[in-house]
């Protein structure tokens, strides 16, 4: 397995280095379960993700742009990279949506998620939480970010509170700034979205 905490990727992307005693410690807590596998030959995925990986960053920061303009700042705690396929897994995930003239649109943050380069998309899953700059709050289980059409999705159901709004619904599709939402069975007091054509 190859390492490089200090090795520049050729994606503007920044990782800040970590003490030599953190590989020592993930190497431990490797032996103590076993090795690879675990009970009954299984892996832990964790495991599975820092055997095979190219790279393990720590305190990963990429810039996603568009057309070269800054779409998002893309933020991991602990980055599994696979070079040949182009995929990155991503461990505690915090995404920051710019508009296109740069100003902050909202803040995604997850538990993990899977950023594939080539397609300029992202998966955040777990606990995933996107919170606007009015304070407005959107809570699922797995949200997607198409970088190139600058949309956010889900088909999971999905909850959406703001200062006058209180709303449930399942799958939507809208901008990094939640402002125009196509939403499906939705239900909710204060009034519902403004959806496009309505």
């Amino acid at each position: 397995m190859k390492r490089h905490q200090n090795e520049a990727p050729r994606h503007q992307t920044t990782a800040r280095a970590k003490p030599s005693h953190v590989l020592i410690l993930l190497s431990v807590f490797s032996f103590a379960c076993g090795g690879i596998g675990g009970p009954n030959g299984t892996q832990h995925a964790t495991q599975t993700a820092a055997d095979s990986a190219d790279h393990v960053m720590f305190g990963m920061h990429t810039i996603i742009t568009n057309l070269g303009v800054k779409s998002a700042d893309l933020e991991s705690d602990t980055a599994y990279m696979y070079e040949q396929v182009g995929r990155t897994e991503l461990k505690n995930v915090k995404l920051i949506f710019f508009s296109a003239a740069g100003v902050q649109q909202s803040v995604l943050t997850s538990n993990e998620g899977t950023y594939l380069i080539r397609t300029g998309t992202m998966e955040a899953r777990g606990n995933v939480v996107v919170v606007k700059t009015d304070g407005s709050r959107l809570t699922t289980t797995i949200l997607r970010y198409d970088q190139t059409q600058n949309k956010v999705s889900t088909d999971q159901p999905y909850t959406y509170d703001s200062a006058d709004k209180h709303i449930q619904g399942v799958g939507f599709v809208t901008d990094p700034s939640l402002t125009n939402i196509t939403t499906n069975r939705i239900r909710g007091t204060g009034g519902g979205f403004t959806l496009p054509g309505q």
